[in-house]
């Protein structure tokens, strides 16, 4: 079973491409998310965890949700990160976490996709998107030869600047960057309540037809870049910079 959590469509565009590939099934795991049930899952074919990479790691709610939650089954577990650039040293951590879990690690795959985090970069034009999504798709088909075939994912070389990046920056990106005070939204919001139903965490609520943000927060851009009026902005850093949206 492929178990995804997306943000913006690049890890569900993954998810689908791999799902194709190898006859399997797709979950998107935002229900599960947003009513706070623990995963109940169970899988004779091998996980696949398509997710994010936030801050050279994989996004906390889906560790928690993964640590907490009962997959039966199939013991083997395939990670596929999509980012921006790298994924840092985020493949011994989700090997610590199958130790927890009780999986058996199968291996770690990172997948250049567009970048979306667009609280600190600048989203891909439309044919940079498109070139970005045809190298990618050679890589997931790779990816799904060696899920096919029972193999490991090829172990990527990482050093200690990897291992910084995901150990201490992430730490620090948590504690001190992952806010809600910088979102703000303009008069072009239509009060459709997309941003609320996007939320992975419920943080969003609607009062007098605007988004008002809670205290919780993944940085997920889904609000941002799911915004059907282009409203919502993140501090100075995102204003004016262009969305992006991964085709289904």
């Amino acid at each position: 079973m492929i178990v995804y959590f997306t943000g913006t469509g690049n890890s569900r565009y993954c998810a689908a491409f791999l799902g194709e590939q190898l006859g399997d099934s797709c979950l998107d795991v935002l229900p599960l998310l947003q009513s706070g049930a623990a995963a109940d899952l169970r899988s004779e074919r091998p996980w696949v965890f398509v997710t994010p990479t936030y801050a050279w790691r994989l996004p906390r709610l889906v560790r928690d949700l993964i640590r907490g939650g009962r997959f039966s089954g199939s013991r083997d577990a395939y990670f596929v990160m999509t980012c921006g650039e790298d994924i840092g040293n985020a493949a011994a951590w989700n090997r610590r976490l199958c130790e927890e879990a009780g999986l058996r690690y199968r291996g770690t795959l990172p997948v250049v996709m567009p970048e979306n985090y667009i609280a600190l970069f600048t989203a891909p034009g439309a044919e940079e998107a498109k070139a970005i999504l045809a190298e990618a798709r050679p890589v997931l088909r790779q990816a799904a030869d060696w899920i096919r075939a029972g193999a490991d994912f090829s172990a990527g070389n990482t050093g200690g600047l990897d291992r910084l990046k995901s150990g201490p920056v992430n730490s620090l990106f948590y504690r001190f960057y992952v806010r809600t005070g910088p979102f703000t939204v303009s008069d072009a919001c239509v009060s459709c309540g997309k941003c609320q139903r996007l939320c992975p965490l419920g943080n969003i609520r609607i009062q007098e037809g605007r988004p008002v943000w809670g205290d919780r927060c993944t940085h997920c851009m889904a609000c941002i870049c799911g915004c059907p009026a282009g409203a919502i902005e993140y501090g100075r850093i995102s204003r004016g910079k262009p969305r992006y949206q991964c085709p289904e």
